[in-house]
């Protein structure tokens, strides 16, 4: 006769715990936006009980919240990394231009749309939102202040032509994932409006762009 074995329970930390919380979060957030992220839903992906997500997840705004500032900071530092090797600040705006408005950031600027909506009656997430945004806008005033150090660009306030040019990039981009359009259709129109904003000559930005 032979006898079942059961398999050894192993149990797993509070830090193991709540990082395969966030990390089910997280994975939900990037196939569904934001507004995937419910209790149950967070608690079936890790294979937990909703009970187990609520102990470690101080609320579901903070998870929303964390959620958000994790997947979108991430975005921003693989930007960075990408145009740090570009030849020059209109080198760099181009190949911002044409990284963030690629089918493959898609799925985080679902993220951001939902962030949008959700922020205002979540003040965890409108708190990781205007961070978010000031991160952004700080990218960007430092690629237009080395055009202005290179004698490329030339604006009055960096800060300010950053913010337009953000809002630019984040218009484009919700609108186009919002009608099922390919947005980096428009990164050339998007270089030129650029190339006006930072004061630059014509073609200055868009020669750099990756021929389509």
């Amino acid at each position: 006769m032979s006898t079942a074995t059961s398999r050894p329970r192993v149990r797993k930390s509070p830090q193991q715990r709540s990082e395969e919380i966030y990390a089910a979060a997280t994975a939900l957030a990037r196939e569904g936006g934001l507004s995937a992220l419910t209790l149950r839903a967070v608690a079936t992906r890790a294979g937990v009980a909703s009970g187990l997500v609520a102990h470690y997840a101080s609320s579901m705004d903070e998870l929303v919240a964390r959620t958000f500032h994790d997947l979108v900071g991430a975005e921003l530092a693989e930007v960075c990394a990408e145009i740090a090797a570009e030849p020059g600040a209109a080198a760099r705006l181009a190949r911002m231009i044409a990284t963030v408005l690629r089918r493959d950031h898609n799925d985080i600027t679902l993220v951001w749309v939902d962030a949008w909506s959700l922020g205002r009656s979540n003040e965890a997430l409108a708190t990781a939102i205007e961070e978010q945004m000031a991160a952004w806008q700080d990218a960007i005033t430092e690629i237009i202040l080395v055009g202005e150090s290179e004698g490329a660009f030339r604006v009055d306030d960096a800060a300010a032509v950053a913010w337009q040019l953000l809002a630019m990039i984040d218009g484009i981009a919700a609108h186009a994932l919002t009608r099922g359009t390919d947005a980096a259709l428009f990164a050339t129109r998007l270089a030129q409006a650029s190339e006006t904003l930072v004061g630059a000559e014509p073609d200055t930005v868009r020669r750099h762009l990756a021929a389509p």
